[in-house]
């Protein structure tokens, strides 16, 4: 391991030291999974991603992302900044997308300039699949909530697009920061279905800029809070088009998430549906934090 290079990025933040911390590790073909992994818990972000190969292979650039217990498939703050990352220190020219080869497939991020800059980055993610829905009574167990939190109009709802959650509807801002993760209920409530996080959210916010504050939950993963989740948002963003959240086929949007823990984030999401067919997009800015190499 000795010698590579790695960054240190915020990504879906307004400026440094927001958003969600992410690490990127270059010459990932270098190392083990158990490497990996163990660079993964090192670092202690919520996620680090290994670029695979500097050059493209495939039609994209090979990367792997690893929480600090486990491999995933798709994550989003890791897909916007490793792609930046690419872009800043290995192409070091304007383009305008490239492509991640990911355990989940081919997902593109094109890039918005600003005087030569990338202002903003859009992934494009896979199409969702909608899963079981869930009663509030037992959510609301989960969360150390009251079922009276929720928006009975708007089911509670597995989602997937690529890294399945469940996406569950509160009333206020207050019942949001109000909730607290139950491990014992929650662990119960998901042991049947392949999600084993939650995304929540409430239509009101602290900047009167956006439309939904957020939170998320994944103590599976090892990570009790995430400040700033682009996979989870990616699937919230269809389900507010599906469930007809805004009463359209249409979002064009703006997210809040991470104040209750310090990390304040803004995500961008853009969704619609057309003949059964979704097309689900997140942005976000990205910021390089530090460069490094391991000894």
């Amino acid at each position: 391991m000795k010698d590579l290079i790695f960054y240190i990025l915020d990504v879906f933040a307004d400026s440094k030291y927001a958003g969600n911390q992410l690490a990127v590790v270059r010459s990932g073909d270098k190392l083990t999974d158990k490497q990996m992994q163990c660079i993964a818990n090192e670092m202690h972000f919520s996620e680090t991603s290994f670029i695979l190969s500097e050059e493209e292979k495939n039609g994209g650039y090979p990367v792997r992302i690893f929480t600090l217990v486990s491999e995933l498939p798709f994550a989003g703050h890791p897909t916007l900044g490793t792609a930046f990352a690419i872009q800043q220190e290995i192409i070091k020219k304007k383009v305008e997308k490239i492509v991640l080869n990911l355990k989940v497939g081919p997902i593109p991020v094109t890039f918005i300039y600003h005087n030569n800059f990338p202002e903003l980055l859009w992934m494009q993610q896979n199409p969702p699949s909608f899963g079981c829905q869930f009663q509030a009574e037992k959510v609301a167990r989960a969360l150390n909530l009251k079922v009276g939190d929720f928006d009975a109009e708007f089911p509670v709802m597995e989602v997937s697009t690529g890294s399945p959650t469940l996406i569950a509807p509160l009333k206020t801002l207050e019942a949001v920061k109000r909730a607290r993760s139950n491990q014992e209920f929650f662990y119960d409530l998901v042991k049947n279905v392949e999600a084993k996080t939650i995304l929540f959210f409430a239509p009101e916010t602290y900047d009167r800029e956006n439309q939904l504050h957020v939170r998320f939950f994944a103590d599976c993963l090892g990570v009790p809070e995430d400040p700033a989740t682009g996979s989870a948002n990616g699937c919230l963003a269809a389900y507010l088009v599906k469930c007809r959240y805004f009463g359209k086929d249409n979002i064009d949007i703006r997210v809040e998430q991470g104040h209750e823990i310090d990390r304040p984030s803004r995500l961008y999401l853009k969704a619609d549906e057309s003949y059964s067919k979704f097309n689900i997009n997140v942005g976000g800015k990205v910021f390089m934090i530090a460069r490094g190499r391991f000894e």
